[in-house]
């Protein structure tokens, strides 16, 4: 089994969702002692952001122009390969405004490639060309924003991400999450207890 592990939290040591994602790969890989896991930090280690020349060099991989933009269509690349190579995927999931880490999406735009993870027949529906995979989504929330309470709403990180993965055909998406951990120390406490109960339950 190949899993792919991701953390994508500022916070470092002091990352809820760090904590649970690396909790996660310890249960897979007690499970599986001969699993292989490659390891990203995105937080540590991003990945450059989109841009135009990125595009464009892409586009036209053998007229590149600087060694710049050719370490950055390799770094493209690899994050594919990686993609590819997994049976597994591990995202330590950072909740900052609502939404996922800025250097998260970076990664997602490496991943959401027309005709590499997806492709769109001659109706216009879209297949994606990456499935067969399980992916889990460590997420720390400051707020509750479980169905039915003040904040529901404002969730774009598990709903984004389970549309993002889905689009290129990874549907098989556990969720282990904690929430209200902004609440206080005893919820905090309480809210990463709940999460960890959740991974010891999970079926490896």
């Amino acid at each position: 089994m190949n899993i792919l592990h991701l953390d994508s939290s500022i916070l470092g040591d002091h990352s809820v969702s760090r904590t649970l994602s690396a909790g996660i790969v310890a249960k897979l890989t007690t499970a599986a002692p001969d699993a292989t896991v490659v390891y990203r930090d995105l937080a540590a280690d991003p990945i450059a952001h989109l841009s135009g020349a990125y595009l464009a060099a892409a586009a036209k991989p053998d007229d590149v122009p600087s060694a710049a933009l050719q370490a950055d269509l390799a770094t493209g690349t690899e994050t594919l390969q990686e993609l590819f190579a997994a049976d597994v995927i591990v995202i330590g999931v950072g909740f900052y405004n609502f939404t996922i880490p800025s250097q998260l999406k970076a990664w997602l735009d490496r991943i959401l490639v027309a005709g590499k993870t997806f492709r769109y027949d001659a109706n216009g529906k879209v297949e994606g060309l990456a499935g067969g995979k399980r992916a889990f989504l460590a997420i720390a929330r400051g707020a509750i924003y479980a169905e039915g309470s003040p904040y529901a709403s404002f969730e774009h990180a598990e709903t984004y991400l389970r549309a993002t993965l889905g689009f290129i055909g990874i549907r098989d998406i556990e969720v282990i999450a904690a929430d209200g951990i902004a609440y206080g120390p005893d919820q905090r406490a309480a809210a990463i207890a709940t999460a960890q109960d959740k991974i010891a339950a999970l079926a490896a």
